[in-house]
């Protein structure tokens, strides 16, 4: 089968998608290269000219040349034979709508499936699931109910209930904030939950090629200006990420067993990253990743580098499995 990294996308994660392509370009150097831009179009692209494109997560990479729709790019997807190496990351790309389109292709693709990404995607609903699977989640808070939750927590947080990257993020310290949840609310769908103060965490778990799973190294995360958003992931060089982070034995064998736990109830499939707190009185989950990021800045890699894993054999295990489930699905 023909290797292609497909990346880029139509959401705002798409600057996130050309770094992780990057590094993925590096690790895959014989993969072609294909870019969805935001109209929807998806575009061969020259190696040279992702390897130039020097600040992907500040400017917008330009393919310069004619694509096709989606769908037809896919059906030629299917007709070569191709496996897509997914670097993308949020919206259509993680939701699950572009898994389905390749599975009711028969074209494979790295990481979780249609309906697991749907699930993860939805933080509400991967919330509901990793409870269930014996994960300590934080409490929900109504949008009805936020003058009452912040009367009673005294400080809340916000985010928007199917986005990644910390792209909406807000924090509720004083009254004002609330009129901008609710502003926010009326264009999107948001998670409200009472302000949980700790380390944060994140812990990845990886399918190996005979199937069995393992938990990676946590990672610590020491945010350069106290919180973990977009500028602290991706443009701040003073965000510590600590590998294997400095926790106790025992919170590191809670943090391995909650990701364990929370891939599994959300059936994911090859990897996925679990987001934490690490609070004076325990574990709290975030959210789980199917498709996390793989610049070289990205935490994933960092995590699969603690545990002995080389980059290149990461992806080519991810293929196995990816055309794999491909055949399976037939």
């Amino acid at each position: 089968m023909r290797t292609t990294i497909l990346f880029g996308g139509t959401n705002k994660e798409r600057l996130v998608s050309v770094g992780s392509a990057q590094a993925l370009h590096r690790a895959l150097p014989e993969a072609d290269l294909w870019f969805w831009d935001v109209a929807d179009t998806v575009h061969e692209v020259a190696s040279q000219k992702l390897i130039e494109h020097s600040r992907p997560f500040e400017d917008e990479f330009e393919p310069g040349n004619r694509g096709l729709p989606l769908e037809a790019a896919l059906d030629k997807a299917k007709a070569e034979d191709r496996v897509l190496v997914l670097g993308l990351h949020g919206g259509r790309a993680e939701n699950g709508e572009l898994q389905a389109m390749c599975e009711l292709r028969g074209i494979p693709f790295t990481g979780s499936g249609s309906a697991s990404s749907n699930l993860a995607f939805d933080k509400a609903a991967a919330k509901r699931f990793a409870e269930i699977a014996g994960v300590t989640v934080p409490a929900g808070v109504a949008l009805e109910n936020l003058d009452a939750a912040f009367a009673e927590y005294g400080k809340l947080i916000a985010k928007p209930a199917r986005d990644g990257s910390s792209y909406g993020l807000i924090f509720v310290n004083a009254k004002q904030d609330l009129v901008a949840v609710r502003n926010a609310a009326r264009t999107e769908d948001y998670l409200i939950e009472p302000f949980v103060a700790g380390g944060e965490a994140t812990c990845g778990v990886l399918e190996q090629p005979d199937g069995t799973l393992i938990s990676l190294p946590p990672i610590e995360i020491v945010p350069g200006e106290g919180t973990f958003d977009y500028a602290a992931k991706y443009l701040l060089k003073s965000t510590q990420e600590i590998c294997p982070g400095r926790f106790t034995p025992e919170v590191t064998a809670q943090l391995q067993d909650q990701a364990m736990r929370a891939h599994r109830a959300l059936s994911c499939s090859g990897y996925s990253r679990t987001d934490f707190i690490v609070s004076p009185k325990g574990l709290v989950y975030l959210e789980t990743n199917t498709l996390p990021g793989l610049t070289a800045a990205s935490l994933y890699p960092k995590a699969l580098q603690a545990q002995g894993i080389e980059f290149p054999d990461f992806l080519r295990d991810q293929i196995v499995l990816a055309e794999r489930r491909s055949r399976a699905r037939v």
